[in-house]
């Protein structure tokens, strides 16, 4: 585990169990600290097979796995801890983790004019585990905290485990902590839908509702989040740069999507953002496939906003105009990303005015792992896109006709986006493009 942005290594697990969050942040030295696993790619083969559960398929590409090898786990028990954690989740949620269809769409692809050998390959987690990708990020989270347990560096009692959430995470967050028999703490706004809230009571997770005040900036949700963190929470949560470890778990859903049988090489990926986790991970997982000889290339990654709030494209504008404005000389782009990751606060801060949008799953007033979505964009070619609300709910529906998958209208913004790429002339006829369905439609 090292931090991105000042390259400061997490101490030895036996010294710092929960190594979620880089030691020097909060200096105020406005260094983007984020912690990120670091996969040693020279002595790691990318795993194959047909294990049907991805964090039993993709377990040596998860930190969880090496530290518990490290403290003299087999290889069968770790496997046993994966499944009898999963068995609970299923009992709580009605199905456990399984690797989610990925396939081309032929209405959408017909829809959107291309050609027989391209096309929209749509990942549907509408199936998953309450009802998103959400929980991917937290089962890969309390892997490790169980990990922790049985290997015998933590004991009880062991501390509450915190979130910040409108809806999906917060329900992912709910089951999985149900399933392991942690207590959580959930901190939701006034219109959370009360579909979402009456699950979270039978779920038994403590609720706490966050106004804004006026004049504060930031999401009132996440600021009493990390509240309960300073206090002695576990940040069981869908931002990086609160936990660094929750970004591998959803790297499942790439190393998925890298892994499916005949699916050609993927010219794009359109990803829709709010705090920016899912994007961080599928971008990891593909620049992992790379350094590991699995892939040739990376393919363009595009994040997608809503016209109600777009920190990640307001950060992405900004750096661009400073490499621009630096030249052709060489290690520019290097040069500009060091500084982007060591002046946060020129890139990123909290959107100005209480942001609205029909797609309020990714209404987050920062984007909180902006970073390697931008410099993820920026090696691959891609670029940020902006939709208004028409174009949002044009995508509900056509993702809904076409495929039949349902989807709300926060997990059809990457299609959304596709739409707008598409309609400025950027994506060609026989380009094969990634969209990632996620976010089933709740009742109100």
């Amino acid at each position: 585990m090292v931090c991105a942005g000042c390259g400061a290594q997490a101490p030895a697990v036996e010294q710092d169990a929960y190594p979620f969050r880089c030691s020097r942040a909060g200096q105020d030295d406005d260094v983007d600290h984020v912690m990120a696993r670091v996969l040693d790619t020279a002595s790691i083969v990318f795993p194959r097979g047909d294990e049907p559960n991805p964090f039993v398929q993709y377990r040596q590409l998860l930190h969880s796995y090496h530290v518990a090898r490290a403290h003299g786990m087999a290889d069968d028990d770790y496997v046993a801890l994966v499944r009898s954690l999963d068995d609970q989740v299923a009992r709580v949620d009605g199905r456990g983790f399984r690797i989610t269809p990925f396939a081309r769409s032929a209405a959408l692809s017909e829809h959107l004019g291309f050609a027989a050998d391209g096309g929209v390959w749509v990942k549907d987690e509408t199936g998953n585990v309450s009802g998103s990708h959400k929980a991917r990020h937290l089962m890969g989270i309390m892997i490790y905290l169980q990990v922790l347990e049985r290997i015998g560096l933590v004991h009880p009692p062991l501390p509450a485990l915190a979130i910040a959430s409108c809806g999906n995470a917060a329900l992912a967050a709910a089951v999985v902590a149900r399933a392991a028999g942690r207590a959580l703490e959930v901190f939701i706004p006034p219109d959370a839908p009360p579909a979402v809230v009456d699950r979270l009571a039978q779920l038994g997770a403590h609720r706490t509702v966050c106004r804004r005040d006026p004049g504060v900036h930031g999401d009132p949700c996440y600021l009493q989040f990390r509240e309960a963190v300073r206090n002695g929470a576990l940040p069981f949560c869908c931002q990086g740069s609160a936990n660094g470890l929750t970004i591998e778990g959803g790297e499942t859903l790439g190393y998925e999507m890298i892994a499916a049988q005949g699916v050609p090489a993927l010219d794009r990926v359109v990803i829709q953002v709010g705090g920016g986790a899912l994007a961080s991970a599928v971008i990891q997982a593909f620049t992992e496939a790379v350094a590991l000889g699995v892939s040739t290339r990376l393919p363009r990654f595009h994040t997608v906003q809503t016209r109600g709030a777009f920190p990640l494209k307001r950060a992405y504008d900004r750096l661009a105009h400073r490499i621009l404005e630096a030249g052709t000389a060489g290690g520019v782009l290097q040069r500009e990303l060091r500084y982007a990751a060591t002046h946060r606060s020129e890139f990123m801060w909290p959107w100005e005015e209480e942001p609205r949008s029909i797609a309020h799953g990714i209404l987050d007033d920062e984007t909180y792992d902006w970073f390697a979505s931008v410099q993820g964009m920026l090696a691959s070619g891609g670029g940020p896109v902006v939709v208004d609300e028409r174009l949002l709910v044009e995508a509900y529906d056509r993702a809904r006709e076409a495929t039949g998958i349902n989807v709300d209208h926060t997990g059809a913004a990457g299609l959304a986006g596709l739409l707008q790429l598409g309609r400025e002339g950027a994506v060609a006829p026989r380009e094969n493009v990634a969209v990632i369905f996620s976010g089933v439609q709740r009742g109100a």
